[in-house]
């Protein structure tokens, strides 16, 4: 099977992170765009190009704008691309890129999703403001502990 393309699999990504987020299956996407599970796990996996037409359906769906699919693109997505190297840096979109590899970026883990949609169920605001900060001081009490390594 032949290796996708890092923009196609960045999208993909983003498709699976948006769709899981809102708590909506495969199926039930499909279904809104009028696709098989199968197919919009082929999207999801990168292996299939989503065309425009199909990238605004699933935007729609959604409910995100179609540069949702292109925030947080990695600079070096392009690299070996003819056009790529004409393009100035810090012109394109995503030139920051995400700060982890997308194997290891706690963004698109199914853990911190459900997190994110059960941090956002809570209706009290106070409450949901205490829990974020308990949460926040736990991390950076988490950081701070970490020895060091010494060079």
């Amino acid at each position: 099977m032949a290796k996708s393309h890092p923009v196609d699999a960045h999208v993909g990504v983003r498709m699976r992170q948006r769709r899981t987020l809102l708590g909506m299956s495969q199926t039930k996407l499909g279904e809104a765009v009028g696709l098989t599970f199968q197919q919009v796990q082929k999207y999801e996996r990168g292996a299939n190009r989503v065309g425009s037409s199909r990238l605004y359906e699933f935007s729609r769906a959604l409910d995100v704008p179609v540069s949702y699919f292109f925030d947080e693109m990695p600079g070096n997505a392009l690299s070996g691309r003819p056009m790529a190297a004409k393009v100035k840096r810090g012109t394109g979109f995503g030139e920051a890129g995400t700060p982890f590899a997308t194997e290891k970026d706690p963004l698109i883990k199914r853990e911190t999703l459900q997190l994110v949609r059960a941090y956002y169920r809570i209706q009290d605001e106070p409450v949901r403001r205490r829990i974020y900060e308990l949460v926040k001081s736990m991390g950076e009490a988490s950081h701070a502990s970490r020895p060091t390594k010494k060079k």
